[in-house]
């Protein structure tokens, strides 16, 4: 199964996720990919949306690879077998989260200035990316919203990882996901036939949408 683009993903995300139709539910999709995905699921539903800044934690002498997630509000969750693994210190932590939450509050702010952050207090988040790699984003995301007081925290993708779906699945109150793949190496982009990393250029416009 492949989506054609992310706003296909994101029609198609929406009939899982119908339920929720009109419901006291907020959308939060993370930046940059996943904004198209959420916006179209949010229209299609008629809900409020939002974004939610989540980064990963990159690996200093390889950074293209990540050991981690932060959000913007400083929820942090690491892979600790990555972590291990790679016989990291916490100095060597500590100052990756320094440096990602600088870039988090940069983004945040260019994001939140055409998009306010809405209220989740007591409501169902329903948070979006357009899939779902190691699952370390979305899982820093789920933790972010339940610190923020969302009543419910639903986790969505159009595609995941099996092992992305088993980290994430157990941390939400609901997991929705159109594909969970057992390949092995996984990629995201292998899912859609038009994919390419869009730009501040590109989502402003969407950011700006009802």
């Amino acid at each position: 199964m492949i989506f054609r683009d992310r706003e296909e993903a994101g029609r198609r995300l929406a009939k899982k996720l119908a339920h929720y139709h009109g419901a006291d539910a907020v959308v939060l999709a993370i930046p940059r990919g996943g904004i198209p995905v959420g916006t179209a699921v949010a229209h299609h539903l008629d809900l409020e949306w939002g974004v939610i800044v989540v980064r990963k934690l990159p690996i200093p002498w390889n950074p293209e690879a990540g050991f981690g997630a932060v959000a913007a509000d400083g929820s942090v969750v690491l892979n600790d077998g990555m972590v291990q693994g790679l016989m990291m210190r916490q100095d060597q932590i500590d100052e990756v989260v320094r440096e990602v939450r600088a870039e988090l509050d940069r983004r945040t702010e260019f994001l939140t200035s055409a998009r306010p952050l809405p209220d989740i207090q007591g409501r169902c988040a329903i948070v979006i990316d357009d899939g779902l790699a190691s699952g370390y984003t979305m899982l820093a995301a789920v933790k972010s919203l339940r610190e923020r007081g969302a009543s419910k925290v639903v986790a969505a993708a159009p595609v995941a990882s099996r092992s992305a779906a088993g980290l994430v699945c157990p941390a939400a109150d609901e997991c929705i996901l159109e594909i969970v793949s057992p390949s092995v190496p996984f990629a995201v982009a292998d899912f859609y036939l038009n994919w390419h990393d869009l730009t501040d250029d590109e989502i402003a416009p969407l950011l700006e949408t009802p």
